[in-house]
């Protein structure tokens, strides 16, 4: 990604929000705009004219679902950083966009400031999400873990995760190493695993 000015393009099928979208850019020193769409066929098909660093674009756009844009965008460009924006904070949507290369992800309605944050957020540390979006994301995964796994086995799997022993995990919960073996045995099961090593690497997917 270049460090001088950055070269945005939108894509919004509210058309309404377009004029909205120039006024933010006459205020942003380090970003241009180079092209506002209300469908990634548009932005495709001029986009050897634009050659944005960064594509923003709406989940639900008129022609197709803007998630499955990212890859048409990536095969113009595999270096462009994509931030998909949607009314929804629904988290498989959120899930889906990052499993098909998005770089971050916005709720709407955006203001000039989030607008900018954002883009600042990928181009200087690659990412960028939404407040409620990582509140949202947090309190799923809590969920899903203590949907999986009891509150003591949570606490193990905490300090098997830092590389504690069976010994310093008995210390530190005050129990005996055959009761940590057995709550231990209870986690590989839940997991399908045979092994420590299968278990953490299939921990740190969850």
């Amino acid at each position: 990604m270049n460090s001088n000015i950055l070269k945005i393009i939108i894509l919004d099928n509210d058309r309404l929000l377009h004029e909205g979208y120039r006024f933010y850019f006459e205020t942003y020193r380090d970003y241009s705009l180079a092209g506002l769409y209300e469908s990634a066929k548009e932005a495709l098909m001029e986009y050897n004219a634009t050659l944005p660093d960064i594509v923003v674009s709406e989940t639900a756009l008129g022609d197709t679902n803007g998630i499955d844009s990212i890859q048409a965008f990536r095969k113009k460009d595999p270096d462009v950083k994509v931030i998909m924006m949607s009314n929804q904070s629904d988290f498989e949507l959120v899930k889906m966009a990052f499993k098909k290369g998005a770089n971050g992800f916005l709720t709407k309605p955006l203001t000039n400031d989030r607008l900018h944050h954002a883009l600042n957020s990928i181009k200087y540390e690659g990412a960028a999400m939404s407040n409620d979006i990582v509140q949202k994301v947090v309190s799923n995964l809590q969920g899903k873990s203590y949907q999986y796994f009891s509150e003591r086995e949570n606490q193990i799997i905490d300090y098997l995760c830092r590389g504690a022993t069976y010994k310093i995990i008995a210390d530190k919960l005050f129990v005996t190493t055959s009761t940590i073996n057995f709550h231990i045995q209870n986690i590989y099961l839940k997991l399908n695993v045979n092994s420590k090593s299968e278990a953490l690497t299939k921990l740190k997917q969850l």
